[in-house]
């Protein structure tokens, strides 16, 4: 079997959309939109034959976007469309080239974030892949951090942040980290402290937009209601949760709720006007993270007070 090229980011090789110096393959299209079943069956032959021959690109990150196209993004497309039935609104302010995506983490589960990889891949236009930044803990367990790397996913550290977004990729960020996706059901919708602000400086060291993303929905797929820490601790996790269904009802309480979803991404924060040195300065930082933080809550606010019921929206 021949060997997949390695193709490095660099800044020289930057094209708006983000692909840094690669040939990108026909974006795979949801399924409602293929002509049929044999397109269906002749698209997964080439993707197989790509494969035996070792005619596919990674990046230096280790990401495969024909696999990422072919097997990681088409399976979390009925979640997104008929499990949830997401409405993405926004997307308009994507801007091209480099851009940090600053998001609202929930759910027990990170679901909110694969839904916001499906929103921009396939009803942003033209579709990005987004590169989020990941916990440690992703990346040490067995084949998830392996398939993490090849959807594109990376370490969440300021360098490796600087890198792709230098290279004009769109970039992911769940500031909250497990202190967001891991709260109580009854501290629902309420953002949780954002660290100390890297994400902010890797913006404002590389001159990119950040865009605030709000995403309404991931808190009801699995309430919260407690936490057993000895069990989490055995299994080396940040919780072990209690919600209605699980684990009372094993796999089956593992279902996520079908709530109604809503992602919005807000007008994108500039970053490129501040004063060199800038991104060292606490104050300057903490500053400009309160701003992002803020405005995505008030849009929780907003969108929450427009919604009518969790399941129907």
């Amino acid at each position: 079997m021949a060997d997949a090229r390695v193709i490095p980011l660099h800044p020289a090789d930057q094209r708006p959309g983000g692909a840094a110096g690669r040939a990108r393959p026909e974006p795979v299209p949801a399924p409602e939109e293929r002509a049929g079943w044999e397109d269906a069956v002749a698209d997964a032959l080439a993707f197989a034959r790509r494969r035996l021959l070792g005619d596919y690109k990674v990046d230096e990150f280790g990401f495969d976007e024909d696999l990422t196209d072919h097997l990681v993004v088409p399976p979390l497309r009925p979640l997104y469309e008929k499990w949830f039935r997401v409405e993405a609104t926004g997307l308009e302010n994507i801007p091209e080239g480099g851009a940090l995506v600053v998001a609202n983490h929930s759910g027990t589960l990170p679901l909110d974030a694969l839904m916001t990889t499906v929103a921009l891949r396939d009803h942003h236009d033209p579709g990005r892949h987004l590169r989020m930044l990941g916990a440690d803990l992703v990346f040490r367990m067995p084949m998830l951090g392996s398939l993490a790397r090849k959807a594109g996913h990376t370490l969440a550290c300021n360098p490796d942040a600087e890198r792709l977004l230098r290279a004009g990729e769109l970039v992911g960020v769940w500031p909250e980290g497990f202190k967001g996706v891991g709260k109580p059901y009854r501290d629902r919708y309420k953002l949780q402290r954002f660290g100390r602000g890297g994400f902010v400086s890797a913006a404002m060291r590389t001159g990119v937009p950040i865009v605030p993303c709000s995403i309404v929905g991931a808190e009801e797929i699995y309430p919260k209601l407690g936490d057993i820490r000895p069990l989490a601790r055995l299994l080396g996790l940040p919780y072990f949760p209690v919600t209605p269904l699980f684990p009372h009802f094993g796999p089956l309480g593992a279902v996520p709720l079908p709530s109604k979803w809503y992602i919005e991404f807000g007008e994108p924060v500039p970053t490129g006007a501040y004063e060199e040195g800038a991104a060292d300065d606490p104050m300057v930082v903490f500053s400009l993270s309160d701003q992002v933080r803020e405005t995505i809550q008030q849009t929780l606010y907003r969108l929450l007070a427009q919604r009518q019921n969790i399941f129907l929206g």
